[in-house]
């Protein structure tokens, strides 16, 4: 307590410290004259200099030129009575030889008596006195300084107080020749999208085309689809085939902390579009901007709803905007305004899924042109393993393969390199080999309990790789590669994934017995939970009938429904938690049953993979073959 004290009265003294606003003429007055307190001791250093540097010379004293005189040594002396010095010169001292430099008092008479008696040549001269000018011209710097300050402190006033009156200016970045670098063959794996979108380049290239027949070029459209998948580069795309200005905002940049800002953007934005038509205007990230108005829970943003209201009257209001095509960009299309979506204002919706194999193929044929890869890398094996990446996650594997290559110092890109950079984008980082222990047996019957029965299970993906190196938080990994493209999954399949990811926490269990069962499992177990529990609400895959007892859950504040109903009984919920609880014992059980008819196979794989610690596809099939009693593969029926 006394501790928590104490940190709330220093942090007491900091608050009171910081609310003392000084005024801002009392901070320009107290900075002018700590600058002219420097520049006074920087003077007095400066005209120090030139007695500094004289008194670096080689001097004598007063003393001690009497005694050179009564010795004769003393061939002439220069005595100077500006500076009240004298400059001596020696007996044998050469011509280059600088003279001693003695300072003198007031009254040297007895210096002038012991010059004349000796007989020493002397000469008395008066030079410059050049202190008054060097402080002339000190003074004249620090003044000019000093203004030199005052214009850049008025300057950046002005500049503050003139933003003030620049917020309500668009902020969009503008290129009169849309020069944006990018065409549409340089956008691969999406072609319908490009199909769609080709004909706004015609409308924009060739309006009369299609005017003449009554048509009307469409206001706006809307790329809708995840990310990555190329929405924005299809937009670069549409503006570098069309030749047309080219105006590029995000829905963030409207929206700011001050009232009436937003909307005075949008209709700047469409002033500047009206000027330069036939234009195109992208916002990228509309939902920033473009949400459900009127939800009331959960807090209002009136500012975002102004900027909206303003941005629905420029796209379809009283006033024409013609020739102006606006492209929007999200990958949330659920939370928008229903009113921004209507025909007369994003007239298309075109959807950027993600690729299918073609379409990985071309994307990355598009990205290995400027990459040296070796001869013998198939880039159609690489868009076979690839499922479900978009065409950022592609471009990222090439370039994180490069990467491992300029590592290891290769001349060219490699399947080694690929298969790693696939490894490193889906499970992360590599991490240290396990070492020989109880655990590293564990994960090995883990790892290869999924893939034997992923291998005996119907309807399952091909094992790819079995792997006890370590990446990201999964201490061992299995690899699976599809066939072919899922669009639907049958409730084989299903079964065959929950039984497959269960055939890890299987094994562990035949092979070392319950007690030894470990919290590996844990996400394995999230997994199949879900797929189970989705099967009985909303795939109509149980008992319960073709009913979806679980709709899409959407956040209270998008405008919705207000709370999240049950839409079934207590009843009906004690009949999903045992639909649930069966199909997930069943497919454990069927998995147990697999690991224990080949026993012998799983033991002798696990001991190579021990041994190599990585096994792939094709050697894991073959050692299924060679170990297993039964013919491969063994068409187990799975049904629940």
């Amino acid at each position: 307590m006394k501790n928590r004290d104490r940190d709330n009265i220093s942090t007491n003294h900091e608050l009171n410290r910081s609310n003392k606003r000084v005024p801002k003429h009392k901070t320009v007055s107290r900075y002018l004259r700590r600058l002219a307190a420097g520049w006074m001791i920087v003077q007095t250093f400066i005209l120090a200099t030139p007695t500094l540097a004289q008194r670096a010379r080689d001097t004598l004293s007063y003393s001690q030129l009497l005694e050179q005189l009564e010795k004769g040594r003393v061939s002439r002396v220069e005595i100077d009575r500006t500076t009240n010095t004298a400059q001596v010169f020696l007996v044998g001292q050469e011509e280059e030889e600088r003279p001693k430099e003695v300072a003198l008092f007031e009254q040297n008479r007895e210096l002038d008596a012991q010059i004349r008696a000796k007989g020493v040549e002397f000469e008395v001269i008066n030079s410059a006195d050049r202190t008054a000018a060097l402080g002339l011209a000190v003074n004249l710097l620090i003044v000019f300084l000093l203004l030199l300050g005052l214009i850049m402190i008025i300057r950046r006033s002005a500049n503050a107080s003139g933003q003030a009156f620049s917020f309500g200016k668009s902020k969009a970045r503008f290129q009169m020749e849309a020069k944006t670098g990018v065409k549409f063959e340089d956008v691969a794996g999406i072609e319908e999208a490009k199909e769609e979108l080709q004909e706004i380049v015609t409308f924009l290239k060739q309006p009369e085309k299609f005017t003449a027949i009554g048509a009307k070029i469409p206001k706006g459209v809307l790329l809708v689809g995840p990310p990555g998948t190329g929405k924005t580069l299809l937009a670069k795309a549409i503006s570098g085939e069309a030749a047309v200005p080219f105006f590029s905002i995000s829905g963030s940049e409207f929206v700011e902390m001050f009232v009436g800002v937003g909307a005075s953007r949008v209709r700047d934005l469409f002033k500047k579009a009206k000027e330069n038509a036939p234009c195109l205007i992208f916002i990228d990230e509309i939902d920033a901007v473009g949400r459900q108005r009127g939800a009331g829970i959960g807090g209002g943003n009136d500012e975002r709803e102004q900027t909206l209201n303003q941005l629905l009257t420029e796209m379809d209001g009283f006033e024409e905007n013609t020739g102006i095509i606006v492209i929007a960009a999200t990958n949330r299309p659920d939370v928008l305004d229903s009113a921004l979506l209507r025909p007369g204002r994003f007239d298309r919706q075109v959807i950027v899924d993600y690729p299918d194999f073609k379409g990985r193929l071309g994307i990355l044929e598009v990205h290995a042109r400027n990459k040296k890869i070796a001869p013998e890398v198939s880039l159609e094996t690489v868009a076979r393993r690839t499922p479900g990446f978009s065409g950022a996650d592609l471009a990222n594997l090439l370039n994180e393969a490069a990467i491992f290559t300029a590592r290891r110092r290769k001349e060219a890109i490699t399947m080694e390199e690929i298969n790693n950079a696939i490894d490193r984008v889906v499970a992360g980082m590599e991490g240290t080999p396990p070492v020989e222990s109880k655990a590293k047996k564990l994960i090995a019957y883990h790892e290869v309990g999924h893939a034997l029965v992923a291998t005996f299970t119907p309807d399952h993906d091909p094992v790819d790789k079995v792997t006890l190196i370590p990446r990201g938080q999964a201490k061992g990994l299995t690899w699976f590669i599809p066939d072919e493209e899922q669009g639907l999954e049958t409730r084989k399949r299903i079964l065959a994934m929950i039984t497959t990811t269960l055939g890890g926490r299987a094994a562990e269990e035949i092979v070392f017995g319950e007690g030894e069962v470990t919290t590996g499992a844990s996400n394995d177990l999230e997994k199949v939970t879900s797929l189970a529990r989705q099967m009985v609400t909303k795939f109509g895959m149980s008992d319960l009938g073709p009913v979806a007892l679980e709709g899409q859950e959407q956040p209270v504040f998008l405008g919705g429904e207000q709370m999240k109903r049950t839409e079934y009984s207590e009843a009906v919920a004690a009949r999903i938690d045992s639909q649930v609880r069966t199909i997930v014992t069943q497919c454990y059980e069927q998995a147990k049953k697999i690991i224990r008819d080949n026993r012998v196979a799983i033991d002798r794989i696990v001991d190579i993979l021990i041994e190599q610690e990585t096994i792939d596809g094709d050697q894991f099939r073959e050692l299924v073959a060679q170990f297993s009693a039964s013919a491969l593969p063994q068409k187990l029926v799975v049904s629940p």
